[in-house]
């Protein structure tokens, strides 16, 4: 089997290991790190890739290890890049002899975390990028105006109403550019929430020779 974005998510078992994180973290009153989530930093990871001048085997491997990077949420929060990584070699080294792919793959998801996370190769870097850019209002799971407010993490995450990220090839920035309601939270609750996952944005990005900029509200912060 190729290793191809198309062909990891018809498989069977990494839509039900994406279905049951969804659910586990549901449960513990985390952000969306399911279906939504999963094609949010495949997508992004592979636009990171084209810009970034990747070939065209890596643009397939940075999408797909977007895709199954949380799938070993089901399994423990706790240490659940390196469950995801273990459970992706497990489910395809028997169905590809791409091993080259499939390590890059399985390094790259097993350093994602953002207490250890570890910029190893190019598809390692999209991975960060991608998956660290991602602060929405439609990650929030809760339905609760009162209970998101009460919680700094979700009220951060609500309260981000627009997230673009630009990748420029020819002045090689890239530029995350977030639109924040100051009336919900202040930009300060943002940097208290979020500030380690944008220095690893822009250490991936300056691995991959970018420069990585932080927009919000029109006003340049990084």
């Amino acid at each position: 089997m190729d290793l191809t974005l198309s062909n990891i998510k018809q498989d069977p078992q990494v839509e039900l290991f994406i279905i049951e994180t969804d659910r586990k973290l549901n449960a513990m009153s985390y952000t969306d790190h399911g279906k939504r989530h999963a094609h949010v930093t495949s997508d992004r990871a592979m636009m990171i890739a084209r810009k970034a001048g990747f070939d065209e085997k890596e643009i397939e491997y940075s999408g797909i290890a977007g895709y199954c990077h949380d799938m070993g949420n089901f399994l423990d929060r706790n240490q659940h890049h390196y469950w995801a990584s273990l459970l992706f070699h497990q489910v395809f080294n028997s169905q590809t002899d791409d091993y080259e792919g499939l390590t890059s793959i399985i390094q790259a998801i097993a350093n994602h975390d953002k207490d250890e996370a570890r910029l190893t190769n190019n598809i390692s870097a999209a991975l960060i990028l991608a998956d660290k850019s991602d602060v929405h209002r439609d990650r929030v799971k809760e339905k609760d105006k009162s209970k998101i407010l009460s919680s700094i993490h979700d009220r951060v995450n609500y309260s981000v109403t627009r997230n673009d990220l630009d990748v420029n090839d020819t002045t090689k920035v890239v530029t995350l550019m977030i639109q924040l309601d100051d009336k919900l939270t202040p930009v300060m609750d943002f940097f208290d929430v979020f500030l380690s996952r944008m220095n690893y944005c822009r250490k991936a990005a300056e691995y991959l020779g970018f420069k990585f900029k932080l927009v919000i509200n029109d006003f340049e912060l990084l």
